[in-house]
């Protein structure tokens, strides 16, 4: 193992995390457009010849799921932005080094969580 090795993985291990952290934006991405086409097809329930009451409840938890689907959305857009940043630091060969401790974060860490720019000591300390 040389010294640099220590430092940051090899390109090999970065090629690796690339393919998978590839692999999550795709699906992100997939998951991203259910959640805008559920929101889109929200307002269009078929309730109209059902009940006052029944028509208001539903009005109301449509209110609330659009506000979910919102929040599902705007969390997905982060999680996407985040592992674009991932495949950045991936080709300035920064990938998978703590930005506190500047030690490796364990492969074990990153293949669970891709993005992450923490290691589970620095993590921990946050606490």
């Amino acid at each position: 193992m040389s010294a640099e090795s220590n430092h940051r993985y090899s390109d090999k291990d970065l090629e690796e995390f690339r393919v998978i952290i590839e692999d999550k934006i795709k699906v992100a991405k997939e998951h991203l457009e259910l959640l805008r086409s559920a929101y889109m097809n929200d307002h269009n329930n078929g309730t109209d010849d059902t009940s006052p009451t029944f028509k208001a409840f539903e009005e109301g938890s449509e209110t609330m799921s659009k506000e979910a689907n919102t929040q599902l959305a705007i969390r997905q857009e982060k999680f996407i932005r985040d592992l674009k940043n991932a495949l950045l630091r991936i080709e300035n060969k920064t990938y998978g080094v703590c930005r506190v401790t500047g030690k490796l974060i364990s492969k074990e860490r990153l293949k669970l969580v891709p993005h992450a720019t923490l290691s589970i000591e620095a993590k921990n300390m946050q606490k």
